[in-house]
């Protein structure tokens, strides 16, 4: 780590000797492995070690990125001399600038994103093999589509002009496994997964294994429905994706550029009453923790909503400014893009039900455990993708169902959700499983 602060040092000297008014610049060090298997034979195995430097400069008003995989300080004063002179040539942008000293992180706090582990390709084959096994365990399981397991390590540090130099470094971990059930046209297709920051944090490998075999067989001999209006209910495995949606639509950008249809709605009841939605950045083990934001702002857990209003946009710098509006420190960026907000741990609070209180009184309706299609509309909210899942029969899961499509617009689906209370952590973005009044299905 000091020796990545030294060349982020390096690299802001060197934009200033080139004629940057200002610069900040990030340091990423990665190196990984993963590996792949069939039928317990190794299809894939995959190392990689590496670091990436992003530069960006400002001339005024007007600022330019590069990036580099080369750190001598030869390669590193020649990019920043190109940067300088790509911002000279660029058009202003009002919004452009660093973030103002007194918003800046004071301290790195201790998110615990470190598992100093070394987690070797035996290790990974044997997690992914036992997945596996134990999938194909599953009586009408007929073969694998695949198992894989990963370790990762990244040390990221940002620097800037106004005097800002930290870093932090994380660890992953995770592996999956795909299995088939049936045969010829009949076949069908599912998986499951674990990931973590910590190793020791992963599901067991058998869990997730039968798990995935137990969702693909209970897929097989799938019916069609006939078009209609119906309660939808989302399991938790596809419940994020709604979540995920209302994450882009109170973008700082699209709300700016006034492609959202949140964009009025600061200040307004956008979900029902009851319902929380909360960021935190700060969550122990997260895997979409931070100490600061991209533009080394600090950050906080914040109610995005609350009791349905919605208290706050996700804005970095640049959207803060064109809106009015103060910072959220839900600045992201990559070397080779400037800051663009995004959220870090997103999920929906717990409701008060249980899944099957969800359901008990639907006497006809659709449980959605999978979700094909990229069919929304940030702009109106209109909702339309694809679906499979099983039929609701009097409140309880009836037949798999396949090649359907749920549509409805996401303002009108936000106003009429409830949540479980079976909420878990398994990824960046989490729901419960979550009930939606009123969507139609499109199926035969």
């Amino acid at each position: 780590m000091n020796r990545l602060f030294e060349i982020a040092a390096m690299a802001l000297d060197a934009a200033k000797q080139a004629g940057a008014e200002q610069a900040d610049v990030v340091l990423i060090e990665e190196r990984s492995l993963e590996v792949s298997l069939r039928e317990g034979a190794i299809e894939h195995v995959e190392r990689a070690e590496g670091h990436d430097l992003g530069l960006r400069v400002f001339v005024g008003k007007s600022q330019a990125i590069v990036s580099s995989s080369k750190l001598d300080p030869d390669t590193v004063g020649e990019a920043a001399r190109r940067a300088v002179d790509m911002a000279r040539a660029a058009p202003e942008d009002p919004y452009a600038g660093l973030a103002e000293q007194a918003r800046l992180a004071k301290d790195t706090p201790d998110l615990d994103l470190w598992d100093g582990s070394e987690i070797g390709e035996e290790r990974l084959q044997a997690l992914a093999h036992e997945a596996e096994e134990a999938a194909l365990s599953v009586k009408g399981v007929t073969k694998s589509s695949g198992a894989g397991a990963s370790a990762s390590a990244r040390q990221i540090v940002l620097g800037t002009s106004a005097g800002f130099l930290k870093g932090y470094r994380r660890s992953g971990f995770g592996f999956s496994v795909a299995v088939i059930a049936g045969e010829g046209t009949g076949m069908e297709r599912d998986y499951d997964f674990s990931s973590a920051v910590h190793h020791k944090d992963l599901l067991a490998a058998k869990t997730v294994g039968l798990r995935a075999g137990e969702r693909t067989v209970r897929r097989l001999n799938p019916r069609k429905v006939p078009s209609q209006q119906v309660p939808i209910v989302y399991d938790r495995r596809v419940s994020a994706s709604l979540v995920s949606h209302f994450a882009a639509a109170i973008s700082g950008t699209a709300i700016a550029r006034g492609t959202s249809f949140l964009k009025d709605m600061l200040g307004k009841d956008v979900f029902g009453r009851g319902i929380t939605i909360i960021d935190d950045p700060l969550r122990r083990r997260g895997l979409g923790s931070r100490p600061f934001d991209a533009e080394g702002l600090a950050v906080a857990r914040r109610e995005l909503v609350s009791d349905g209003g919605l208290k706050s946009f996700l804005l970095d710098q640049s959207s803060a400014r064109q809106l009015g509006l103060e910072p959220t420190g839900h600045a992201s960026r990559g070397t080779g893009s400037p800051p663009a907000p995004s959220p870090s741990n997103l999920h929906v609070a717990p409701g008060s039900k249980t899944p099957e209180a969800l359901l008990a009184d639907i006497a006809s309706g659709f449980y959605v455990t999978g979700l094909l299609g990229m069919g929304v509309n940030g702009v109106t909210g209109d909702y339309s993708r694809g679906a499979t899942g099983f039929w609701i029969e009097n409140g309880a899961l009836s037949y798999p169902v396949s090649e359907v499509t749920i549509a409805g617009n996401l303002k009108d689906m936000y106003r009429n959700l409830t949540p479980a209370n079976d909420l878990e952590f398994k990824m960046a973005t989490n729901a419960p499983t979550m009930r939606v009044e009123g969507m139609t299905v499109a199926g035969a």
